[in-house]
């Protein structure tokens, strides 16, 4: 997937403003998202996004992974941006679904498997929860 078409992707799930509005999203929840897993796999999924975004990801993994659930990734998101956890709730499922159908099927399984299960609605895939 092309940067144009993931942004304008989570831009329609979100329902976003604009271009710079999703991008915005998109790189808050992708710097969180990189906290959150080991880095070996922050730098897989960084592989598989499109340019401008992998630069993100890489900046914010870390060799050890911290351990938070969703309502405290939505809490991150929602400092990140200045806004709130319901919104961030939103934005987080606009990136993610998104990401979800950006990479590989084989990306998603490892990417999930170092989450909890609650992580797996986020990317819209509540059947692997």
């Amino acid at each position: 997937m092309r940067y144009d078409e993931f942004l304008a992707e989570v831009r329609e799930l979100g329902e976003y403003r604009d271009q710079q509005e999703a991008e915005q999203v998109t790189t808050a929840v992708l710097s969180v998202l990189a906290t959150r897993l080991p880095g070996p796999t922050a730098e897989k999924l960084a592989a598989q996004l499109p340019e401008p975004l992998r630069e993100g990801v890489r900046e914010a993994e870390q060799p050890e992974a911290e351990s938070f659930g969703v309502e405290e990734f939505h809490s991150r998101v929602a400092e990140l941006l200045g806004g709130r956890a319901l919104t961030a709730e939103q934005d987080t499922g606009a990136v993610l679904t998104t990401v979800a159908e950006a990479v590989s099927g084989g990306e998603l399984n490892q990417l999930l498997s170092h989450l909890p299960s609650g992580y797996a609605v986020m990317f819209g895939k509540a059947e692997l929860s």
